[in-house]
């Protein structure tokens, strides 16, 4: 009879190693290569959709490239493609209008191996300043492989506990935090594990988005939960992008509020809007565009 109770403990083990092997074997693997990635990798990461993660994505990425970065981008949900089908969108307008827009070179990783992935990123990121990557919104071994390589990682939440329980775990009473949840954890592995790599420290950036929906009190409590979450998890946090209905009115077109001048009168929820994106990626602290002013 096999005892279950060590069920949870044994996966989190397996996962632990996993984490361990991947940035051993990643190093491993650019070091017979002679050189590390070129490119500043910024992995936008979490294993629960629906928090604004391919959104963010976007328009990071278009905002850069508007600032005159190269830009790549890779989708790794094969399913959904939310980014990929955008920048696709996007290429598209540019040829129905015969217009030319700031456009990242893209990409979808099809799932086929890590041996496919790398050649993937290896060809993305040879003529990029950043290679972007937009990852399925659940628990997938390609995703924590491009989190061991990454120099930025992005983790998008909403204002919610719901979506904060993937991070940490509250006293129901009193909404302190008792643990980190295991994601948090994986990620911390992640960090640590590199930095024994090769002495990088993963910069890792929590975003809170959509915090206009919330009561005053259970965004006081969300603030606080989250700053004694990050002195323990070792991350940053960085106000998100607002849940506005323009992000989804964009997407048939592909264009972005970076867009300004093929998008019509912008009212005032949308020069609110841009700036909120022009907060968020200058707080990204990006090199070379560590200050990306949106134009």
């Amino acid at each position: 009879m096999v005892c279950t109770s060590f069920g949870p403990w044994l996966w989190q083990v397996s996962a632990y190693s996993a984490v361990r092997r991947t940035v051993q074997d990643e190093f491993r693997y650019q070091g017979q290569k002679g050189h590390m990635a070129k490119a500043h990798h910024i992995v936008f990461a979490n294993e629960k959709g629906g928090t604004g993660k391919s959104t963010t994505a976007i328009h990071v990425a278009i905002g850069l490239a508007s600032r005159g970065a190269r830009v790549a981008c890779l989708d790794l949900d094969s399913r959904q493609r939310t980014l990929f089908r955008y920048l696709e969108n996007r290429r598209d307008t540019m040829a129905r209008r015969d217009i030319q827009l700031p456009q990242p070179v893209f990409d979808v990783f099809e799932q086929e191996s890590q041996a496919r992935l790398e050649e993937q990123i290896a060809k993305l990121e040879a003529d990029s300043d950043f290679l972007i990557f937009d990852t399925p919104g659940r628990d997938d071994p390609y995703a924590r492989f491009v989190a061991t390589r990454a120099n930025t990682l992005v983790t998008p939440i909403n204002d919610s506990f719901i979506d904060f329980d993937l991070m940490g775990r509250v006293d129901a009473e009193n909404f302190k935090v008792k643990k980190l949840s295991f994601y948090a954890e994986l990620m911390w592995e992640a960090r640590m594990a590199r930095a024994r790599a090769d002495g990088t420290t993963i910069d890792w950036v929590v975003l809170r988005n959509r915090l206009h929906n919330m009561e005053a009190r259970n965004q006081q409590r969300m603030t606080d939960a989250i700053a004694e979450l990050s002195k323990r998890a070792g991350f940053r946090v960085v106000p998100g992008l607002n849940e506005r209905v323009i992000y989804r009115e964009l997407f048939p077109s592909g264009l972005t509020l970076v867009d300004k001048g093929h998008l019509g009168n912008l009212g005032t929820a949308h020069i609110v809007a841009r700036q909120e994106l022009r907060e968020l990626v200058s707080a990204l602290a990006l090199p070379e565009f560590a200050q990306p002013q949106l134009v």
